[in-house]
């Protein structure tokens, strides 16, 4: 326990006000009635001279006592209060990797069929497109959980958003196994099923952005939110690269659906000891309690730096979401093998993962929010330009070559993205802005595959085109890429904060008393 000392004389009437003003912390001082372990760990401190010990979680009161300090010194007061340590513990790391196992086995189940898409067409007796709608309807139930993900997020926090997740992704799994092992498979249960997991997925995507402010310094806010968010195109990746090994005959599908529904299970366990919060916060912006649901949602849709970043984020994230699902269909018209196509997939996103461990700490670092966001959308645009003319190829070089340039921009932009939207944000919570910010990708991806799955050509087209062919999408996919470039320009040059600031200036002694601290607690 580290303490703060006060020099050694008597305190002023006016210092007496502000210590008693101090002490009226509201929510953290709350948990503490409650039992919270703030009760069984050491406490950060601040003691004086009387011996009256005032924690770091209790400046939660808001800022008026930082004011009257701030009045007083300028009347000529005595010296001002000594700064607050903030500290950060190692509990966190537990909290965010049951995050990632969980938005691993969700992506997962998303990208369960599409990759052995024709396979499980044979299985279930049916068309591609109907296996493809496994995929659609999952992105559409994300969108419909969404408002129950803002409120789970708003009054438990990530730990209540987490049990929720476990417990839909358990349930899920199990219904889409026994749809799938039935004889004849049953399509409609396997769908509920799906349509379960679907349900899940809003809760563990939606919350790094609220774990990485609840539990990590200003410092570490972006690596951790790419960590968790990232985790979730990497169970895709999982999907792409594994499910063709697992099922490479339509009698195999039940049997990779056991896998995953095991697999599933088990990584649902470890949400039950997941910690609340904290003991106390890791930054003075940790002790802001956001406005209420209803207030938030007016502060975000009367933000124009939140606008502009919503039409490329979802515009993005659902041409990933309908790219990443249409893979094969794309590719396999062209004698491109399920494989092969899962080779692709997982090229995506595993390039984007690394891409996005180099680039996400450089951003904890630098808070070049805008100048990474200017410069990865204009390649991400020319990436689906390009891809075009890939499948045409017949190799395997430039769908690969495309498809890891595609993956190391997106990637690293994700986690970016959302961080930078929560500052020009600030005061509102952010679990409702992320949430949105998903669901609109979602929604747009699941628009998208539709759409792109019309255009499917069922005849041989010209130009050596064969049957199948989805040239008509891949120019749709370009066309809404390019097209949600000039968003990015205009972000930051209107609505203010440009330059970032709110959550940044309070975590930095602009909004409140305060020192961060890198001790590290159990």
């Amino acid at each position: 326990m580290y303490n703060v000392h006060s020099l050694n004389r008597q305190q002023s009437p006016r210092e007496e006000e502000q210590q008693r003003l101090l002490g009226q912390g509201t929510e953290w001082e709350e948990m503490a009635d409650r039992g919270s372990p703030t009760d069984t760990k050491d406490p950060i401190i601040i003691e004086d001279t009387q011996t009256q010990d005032i924690t770091a979680s209790e400046q939660s009161s808001g800022l008026e006592a930082s004011q009257d300090a701030a009045r007083d010194s300028s009347d000529g007061g005595d010296e001002a209060q000594p700064p607050v340590v903030y500290r950060v513990y190692k509990r966190r790391w537990f909290g965010l990797l049951q995050l990632v196992l969980m938005n691993i086995i969700g992506s997962w189940g998303w990208l369960s069929y599409s990759p052995v898409a024709n396979t499980a067409a044979t299985h279930f007796s049916t068309t591609v497109t109907t296996i493809n709608w496994l995929s659609t309807s999952f992105l559409f139930a994300f969108v419909v959980a969404s408002p129950p993900t803002i409120l789970a997020l708003h009054r438990g926090g990530p730990r209540l958003a987490l049990i929720a997740s476990s417990l839909l992704i358990l349930i899920g799994n199990w219904i889409r196994y026994a749809g799938t092992r039935a004889s004849p498979p049953n399509l409609p249960v396997t769908m509920f099923g799906q349509i379960l997991i679907g349900l899940a997925q809003p809760f563990v995507l939606s919350a790094p952005t609220h774990y990485s402010s609840l539990w990590f310094s200003p410092r570490g806010r972006v690596s951790a939110t790419a960590v968790a968010s990232l985790a979730n195109p990497f169970g895709g990746a999982l999907g792409e690269l594994i499910n063709p090994f697992l099922a490479p005959q339509p009698t195999d599908i039940p049997h990779m659906i056991l896998y995953i529904a095991i697999i599933s299970s088990l990584a649902t366990i470890p949400s039950l000891f997941i910690p609340a919060r904290p003991p106390t916060p890791p930054s003075a912006s940790s002790t802001h309690n956001p406005p209420p649901i209803r207030q938030t949602l007016v502060l975000l849709l009367k933000n124009k730096n939140y606008i502009l970043l919503a039409i490329p984020f979802s515009i993005y994230v659902g041409l990933f979401n309908a790219s990443s699902s249409l893979l094969t269909s794309i590719l396999t018209p062209y004698s491109f093998t399920e494989t092969q196509s899962g080779i692709a997939g997982a090229l995506l996103i595993l390039v984007g993962l690394v891409t996005a461990a180099v680039t996400s700490p450089i951003v904890d670092r630098s808070k070049k929010y805008l100048l990474f966001i200017r410069t990865l959308v204009p390649v991400i645009a020319v990436g689906y330009l390009a891809f075009i003319w890939a499948p045409g190829t017949r190799t395997v070089a430039a769908p690969y070559t495309i498809c890891a340039i595609l993956g190391a921009a997106s990637f690293a932009l994700v986690p970016v993205a959302l961080e930078w939207g929560v500052e020009v944000t600030w005061p509102a919570g952010p679990e409702a802005g992320s949430t949105i910010l998903w669901a609109g990708g979602q929604l747009l991806g699941g628009i998208f595959i539709v759409a792109c799955d019309a255009l499917r050509d069922d005849e041989a087209a010209g130009g050596g085109r064969p049957k199948g062919d989805m040239w008509k999408a891949l120019v749709l996919m370009a066309v809404l890429a390019v097209v949600a470039v000039p968003c990015v320009g205009l972000m930051g040059r209107v609505g203010g904060r440009g330059g970032v600031g709110g959550r940044l200036e309070v975590d930095q002694g602009g909004g409140g008393r305060g020192r961060g601290s890198d001790e590290e607690r159990s």
